[in-house]
């Protein structure tokens, strides 16, 4: 039998009755066999209630106060969760992150995690007991409660199935598994049986919400089975595997099509063509704690350049006010912005062994009367940023154009030449 990592979001456990549901789940696995360690986020809607408490308080809550005041949230899901358990003569602790000894730093409100003491979690499992434990916490060095910021509880259990060395850690969403795109865009959209932790890295960055980058990034490395599942529904999901070369064999050109809609462009012309010009432009947007994504430079025949870079739409004003300064101190003509535009990404380990897949894409858009604004490559994906209200038909035109509605060749299937 395998020791299983489960973690279920807010809305898996929104109320008590998907709480019970999320138990009568737990216990089956239970009843088969598996030794199970359940990680849980506070109830759906819970987290805001708290935050806005806070800051009905205090403008800008004490950091460490506001991780004592977060943290509340999933320990009463651990313990609601593990009443219902008992109450199915599956036996039962719950613990908060900082009992199980989950060490982090000490960065309060997005803490990393350092360590895991998992002895006391195995004596419970040796017992025979299912271990439920608070996602998104942890504590440092000197005892204080620390959270662990966006995505913290699938951050949680990833770092928890590394420690115990799980056979699988499954994470329960309110969808059943990773999908070539999103299906409410492409209703041709289709669920992969599985991924490479290097195409769900790329997919999560580039606008995917079905997982948060931390937790993949803890699993490639840590080498975790990692699969994405529906909280509510039964079905297979979708595994995050490594790279070896059965899956690459398997692998289609492109796997999947990722989008971000809240992506900002900002540009400064006529900036003097000298050593050190991007580092002038883009120090103080990084001291104004804004972070860039792409980046375009162009040079101009009269020795000056137009450089372009794009940020999150929530730092698009932010961003212009500081141009205004780098504009007026590096004498550049003038700055510019455009706060409707979208990122479209193509991702697939096959874009290595394939040629023009670059050129297949801008083909389709240009079909489609698209006009491209920044272009980003890297090994396995390509990025376009293009005008926000082409979106949907862009991504319908690639979805369509790399065939991905189509069920993959198996390797079986793939006849030596």
């Amino acid at each position: 039998m395998a020791l299983l990592v489960q973690k279920f979001g807010g809305t898996s456990v929104g109320d008590l009755d998907r709480i019970q549901g999320v138990a009568d789940k737990v216990k089956r696995f239970r009843d088969q066999g598996h030794d199970v360690v359940v990680v849980v986020s506070a109830m759906s809607g819970e987290t805001n209630r708290l935050t806005e408490l806070a800051t009905n308080i205090q403008k800008q809550p004490t950091p460490r106060e506001m991780d004592v005041l977060l943290s509340t949230g999933e320990q009463v899901t651990i313990a609601l969760l593990a009443m219902a358990l008992n109450e199915r003569d599956c036996p039962t602790r719950s613990y908060t992150g900082g009992q199980v000894s989950i060490i982090t730093d000490q960065a309060h409100t997005k803490a990393r995690i350092q360590q895991i003491d998992t002895e006391r979690m195995r004596a419970d499992l040796d017992q025979g007991r299912v271990v439920v434990v608070a996602g998104f916490q942890g504590r440092d060095a000197e005892g204080n409660i620390t959270t662990l910021g966006r995505g913290g509880s699938d951050t949680t259990a990833v770092a928890l199935a590394a420690a115990l060395e799980a056979d699988e850690c499954q994470i329960y969403t309110d969808v059943d598994g990773v999908y070539t795109t999103d299906p409410r865009v492409v209703e041709g959209a289709r669920r992969l049986d599985k991924i490479t932790f290097e195409e769900m890295l790329e997919m999560a960055s580039l606008g995917s919400k079905v997982l948060q980058i931390r937790a993949v990034e803890f699993a490639g490395k840590y080498n975790v089975k990692l699969r994405v599942l529906h909280s509510m529904q039964e079905g297979p999901g979708t595994l995050i595997t490594i790279d070896d070369e059965d899956v690459a064999m398997e692998s289609p050109v492109v796997s999947g099509i990722a989008f971000n809609r809240d992506e900002a462009k900002v540009t400064i012309k006529g900036v003097p063509d000298i050593p050190g010009v991007a580092s002038r432009i883009l120090g103080p947007v990084s001291k104004a704690n804004i972070e860039v994504d792409m980046i375009v430079q162009n040079v101009a025949d009269d020795r000056t350049t137009d450089f372009t870079f794009t940020v999150h739409r929530n730092d698009y004003q932010r961003t212009l006010e500081v141009c205004a300064s780098v504009c007026e101190e590096l004498g550049a003509r003038e700055y510019d912005g455009d706060g409707k535009i979208a990122k479209v990404s193509i991702v697939g380990v096959g874009m290595r062994s394939h040629a023009g897949v670059a050129t297949r894409m801008f083909e389709a858009l240009a079909a489609e009367g698209i006009n491209i604004q920044i272009i980003s490559t890297s090994e396995i994906k390509v990025s376009v940023i293009i005008a926000e209200k082409y979106l949907e038909l862009a991504v319908r035109a690639l979805h369509s154009v790399f065939e991905l509605d189509r069920e993959p060749v198996e390797s079986s299937d793939v006849k030596a030449v």
